[in-house]
């Protein structure tokens, strides 16, 4: 059959000609097969997903309760564009109570977000020209680089290493890229290594981008999960909103993955800029959901309670992943623990199973223990839990882990 001359007209930011001819599988396609396969050879199993990206719970009932209240209201009918005052007006109040960033103009320093995914893809319009220069930290969440290099941008990887504490080498980066770029990316608390920012690495931050000239995009989906203390704003950081702007979201904090909302705030420049794109990208989210997302920003004891369950759960994790032998630690935020992978496993007859890569060893835990994680081998092979699995209450969660000591304890791991 001849091929059809739609397969010449593709751009070539995804593949040109050649797009859809890849065999190459994306790292969770092959979580999802080696799932399907694991319950398929063990009829009746049940994986252990600690895997899972997002909350595994519902959205608080009051919360629920204003988007009913707000939805048959004709005034939110229509294109919410860039927003109304709503959900402005309650930004700005959270990040001065929760965050400690005082004096955020809701009128031209915040404006809403349909979650910070699209915040995320529609950020290098404003800023990228070929051959422009992108820094963002690896291990991480790849949206901005990947829109950033469809406009020609050129994406330098920051790793993020266990002994620098998950926070970019700012003083590596080469003369010749910091004279290239104009955008650096950061999120904390992290995904994937659950590390979090300190105000002395955020005030390095602020410098860095002075001196270079450089755009800051801090992405802070997960700031107000944390365990201790309170949230860390790279806005908070004296001089912070002078070169760049942060993106909050509700997807997280508030059990709302699905619901798609969030806000972009700082400088007041680039929030403008970044609404003029938007202009052109998207008419804006359903107003009722912008007003339940504002009435979860004025209520911000939501977060507390969602970061205390998590907290609750990362210490039984850490407590049985240290008991199989992982370094396991607790990190400061966030629903991830992240924890360097081992180099081999040892069965019950004695056997030793070698792995190359977190990936191997993820794929193995699959088939072999109907545990599922994330492998990243982006700067050496680690796993990523979740405390998000599935479990409706206390006792299902020491189910679940108790569950999850006993698989594990069937091999011996050698690191």
């Amino acid at each position: 059959m001849a091929e059809s001359y739609l397969q010449q007209l593709f751009a070539e930011r995804i593949g040109g000609s050649n797009y859809g001819k890849s065999t190459a599988i994306y790292k969770f396609e092959k979580i999802k097969r080696a799932k399907r396969a694991a319950l398929a050879a063990n009829p009746g199993g049940r994986i252990i997903d600690m895997g899972v990206g997002e909350p595994d719970d519902m959205a608080f009932p009051e919360v629920i309760a204003t988007l009913h209240a707000e939805a048959p209201q004709r005034a939110n009918r229509g294109y919410a564009d860039n927003g109304d005052e709503v959900l402005k007006q309650a930004a700005a109040r959270y990040l001065e109570r929760v965050c400690e960033v005082p004096g955020v103009d809701p009128a031209t320093e915040v404006l809403h977000s349909i979650g910070s995914k699209a915040a995320l893809s529609i950020l290098p319009a404003a800023f990228i020209d070929p051959g422009d220069v992108v820094l963002m930290t690896t291990p991480g969440y790849p949206v901005f680089g990947t829109h950033a290099r469809y406009y020609g941008g050129v994406v330098h990887n920051l790793p993020l290493c266990e002994e620098n504490g998950f926070l970019p080498d700012l003083d590596a980066v080469p003369a010749d890229v910091r004279a290239k770029a104009k955008v650096l990316v950061i999120n904390y608390p992290n995904n994937p290594t659950g590390g979090s920012a300190t105000p002395e690495f955020y005030a390095r931050v602020v410098h860095f981008a002075r001196t270079n000239s450089l755009v800051v995009i801090s992405d802070a989906a997960y700031a107000a999960l944390v365990f201790d203390g309170r949230p860390s704003s790279f806005l908070a950081t004296p001089g912070a909103k002078e070169v760049g702007v942060e993106l909050h979201s509700c997807s997280k904090s508030f059990n709302m993955t699905g619901w798609r909302c969030g806000f972009v705030a700082g400088n007041a420049l680039l929030v403008k800029a970044y609404g003029d794109v938007k202009d052109n990208t998207d008419s804006g989210q359903f107003l009722a959901i912008q007003h339940a997302a504002a009435y979860c920003f004025d209520h911000p004891e939501i977060t507390q309670q969602i970061a205390a369950k998590y907290s609750r759960r990362m210490d039984g994790l850490v407590a049985v992943l240290r008991g199989a032998g992982f370094a396991a630690r607790k990190p400061r935020g966030s629903f991830f623990l992240y924890t360097r992978a081992p180099r081999a496993a040892v069965a019950a007859d004695g056997r030793e199973i070698p792995f190359r890569n977190a990936e191997e060893v993820s794929q193995w835990l699959i088939s072999e223990c109907l545990v599922s994680t994330v492998p990243w081998d982006e700067s050496g092979p680690y796993l990523r839990f979740s405390v998000t699995f599935e479990a409706a209450g206390e006792a299902e969660e020491q189910r679940v882990l108790a569950e999850l000591r006993e698989r594990l304890g069937r091999v011996r791991f050698v690191w």
